[in-house]
């Protein structure tokens, strides 16, 4: 198979048995777009920042990563093994039968109940609370798979379950619920929303043919467009709002400004005739945001002359 990953011996021999691991390793991870975690994983981080007011104990950041990962890790191994049946008349996604067939779908069900039992040990090392909001992050995330097929609200599924990323980081931190994350989980939401819709713009031939449902497909790409950044907007407005329910200050707002013209550039990008763009647009742009924004907010926490 083109590009396997080869392993020596010192003998100069080829691990035939490792290089099929890894390699299968390697299509899964390609496979569930593991670069994409770089939406939801800064949230995470600053959100326990924020409960930690500084820096949260190495055990405690390096659990709520890897609940995080682990966590997207069986979202999507499941997604793609469910979606299938759509996937492979689909342009974009035909290339994940391929993938899947090499893995081989015993494999990927193995790898999604390993990261999903791995993901409530994590949540458990944490503290009580963590565990027992376990499971309802899990249903969500798996349940997103299915929602589709019969509503067009999908997208706020999906933001919703990235919206437990900053929940779950201040619970694993404080061990009690606060109207702060929850807060910081509505703007993740609105921009997971935005975003998704946008990217399923490209999708809305194939949804048509499969029966699926969109808010592209529903409302057609122009107005959805508008849609998605009527969500970024209000996201924006719940950003600033944020400062209010922490010890956020004059950076973090200021930042959120620059958020602000990242995302106009975002939407600048894609034109109703024309999504060529879509992709700079949806993981470039947005991977900078996250990842901006949770720099911004730990310098504005841990540096005392930024309040």
């Amino acid at each position: 198979m083109k590009g396997k990953i080869i392993i020596l011996k010192n003998d100069g021999t080829i691990d035939d048995q490792h290089a099929g691991i890894l390699s299968k390793l390697c299509s899964i991870l390609t496979l569930i777009k593991f670069s994409h975690t770089i939406f939801s994983l800064p949230f995470a981080i600053m959100s326990a920042f924020l409960a930690a007011s500084g820096l949260p104990t190495l055990r405690q950041i390096l659990l709520i990563i890897c609940a995080l990962i682990l966590a997207r890790s069986c979202a999507m191994t499941f997604n793609r093994l469910v979606d299938a049946k759509y996937d492979i008349h689909n342009p974009r996604t035909a290339y994940r039968i391929k993938l899947q067939n090499f893995v081989g779908k015993p494999t990927l069900w193995i790898f999604t109940i390993i990261c999903a039992l791995l993901f409530v040990a994590c949540a458990a090392g944490l503290n009580r609370l963590s565990l027992l909001v376990s499971p309802i992050a899990l249903i969500i995330i798996f349940g997103y798979s299915y929602t589709k097929r019969f509503t067009n609200l999908s997208h706020f599924v999906l933001g919703l379950g990235l919206a437990f990323s900053p929940i779950g980081a201040w619970v694993g931190i404080r061990g009690k619920f606060e109207i702060a994350p929850f807060v910081l989980a509505l703007g993740v939401l609105l921009w997971t929303a935005g975003f998704d819709i946008i990217y399923s713009c490209q999708d809305v031939q194939h949804d048509i043919k499969a029966k699926l449902h969109s808010i592209p497909q529903w409302l057609g790409i122009k107005t959805s467009l508008k849609l998605a950044s009527f969500l970024h907007f209000l996201m924006l407005l719940v950003l600033f709002s944020f400062a209010f329910f922490t010890e956020l200050g004059s950076i973090y707002s200021i930042a959120v400004f620059f958020v602000g013209i990242m995302l106009f550039y975002e939407h600048s990008l894609i034109k109703p005739t024309d999504l060529s763009k879509i992709n700079l647009a949806f993981f470039t742009v947005n991977g900078l945001i996250s990842i901006f924004l949770m720099v911004i907010t730990i310098v504005d926490i841990c540096i005392p002359f930024t309040q």
